[in-house]
């Protein structure tokens, strides 16, 4: 299976999700941003500034999503490895398009690793740098 790193930025605890970035091991990336029109202070002061690239529609953030998983159906499918609990649930919610149907997506395992960090992020609080850096301390090369 092919290990695939998350992070997710999202409005204060328990907010909606704001961006969402998934960087494979063999090079790989998925990274988007939704509307959040109404973005708490802390989230105004250290996400949004950061974002670098426009929102898109929930619609359209699934299907772009759906586009990147099924390139791994072929391959054994992916694990997917978070560094903390709202990575997966925003992850998870996203497949959800309506009452009983979900995205197509590949055979896939998921991992929560609370020693994984995006600590060394060069960008912090951008989900794509932040996923970069936790692929990047998971594979040792930090």
């Amino acid at each position: 299976m092919i290990k695939i790193f998350i992070d997710t930025e999202f409005n204060e605890f328990q907010g909606e999700l704001i961006s969402m970035a998934l960087v494979a091991e063999t090079g790989e990336e998925f990274y988007e941003v939704l509307e959040c029109p109404n973005p708490g202070v802390w989230v105004s002061q250290h996400v949004m500034p950061f974002l670098e690239k426009e929102p898109i529609t929930k619609e359209l953030f699934q299907v772009k999503l759906q586009n990147f998983l099924i390139q791994f159906m072929g391959r054994g499918g992916c694990t997917i490895i978070a560094d903390w609990p709202d990575d997966i649930k925003y992850f998870c919610e996203s497949l959800i398009v309506g009452p009983g149907v979900a995205i197509s997506h590949p055979p896939m395992g998921l991992i929560l690793d609370r020693n994984l960090s995006s600590g060394h992020s060069k960008v912090p609080h951008n989900a794509l740098y932040d996923a970069r850096a936790i692929a990047d301390m998971y594979m040792g090369k930090v």
